[in-house]
């Protein structure tokens, strides 16, 4: 976050903002230094904004979990989540949406296509982001326990659009 402040010409030191600076620093930032995306999935995505519609998008084709997941020991399915918001940085506003696929096994067995879309509102003019993640579990007995409480799922800023 510092980049982006340190990116903003407009405005004194100490006076800086977000939205003067550079919003495209904070792409690829990971949540979870000890989980990272781009060392969790290596399924292809792509990834949209569409500004106008208030659509913010994550389309992942069929792969095959097994060798494009690195999964953490005990880890016997995954969902992939996205997140997306519509931040005004200077009153504090914001919306936001959350989407998540179905608990999916972790083998080797191809998924199918995974296509999530997340809605904000449409038409904003405030900065737009869009994350992706992966979260693991462990089924026993027909059940899902979450792996060590989120400590290996990995969640990544993969759009940004500033105004």
């Amino acid at each position: 976050m510092m980049r982006v402040l340190q990116a903003d010409t407009v405005n004194v030191r100490g006076m800086r903002n977000v939205t003067e600076g550079e919003l495209l620093f904070l792409l690829d930032f990971d949540f979870n230094i000890n989980s990272k995306l781009s060392t969790t999935i290596y399924a292809p995505f792509t990834s949209s904004i569409n500004r106008s519609s208030g659509d913010l998008s994550i389309n992942i084709p069929a792969f095959t979990p097994g060798n494009s997941i690195a999964a953490p020991a005990g880890a016997t399915h995954f969902k992939v989540k996205t997140a997306a918001a519509s931040i005004n940085f200077q009153t504090g506003d914001y919306s936001s949406d959350m989407k998540e696929s179905a608990i999916l096994p972790w083998d080797q067995q191809a998924t199918g296509a995974i296509s999530l879309v997340n809605n904000v509102a449409a038409g904003s003019t405030d900065p737009l982001f869009l994350l992706l993640g992966v979260e693991f579990s462990q089924e026993v007995n027909g059940t899902h326990y979450p792996l060590k409480n989120g400590a290996f799922n990995a969640m990544a800023v993969v759009g940004v659009e500033g105004v």
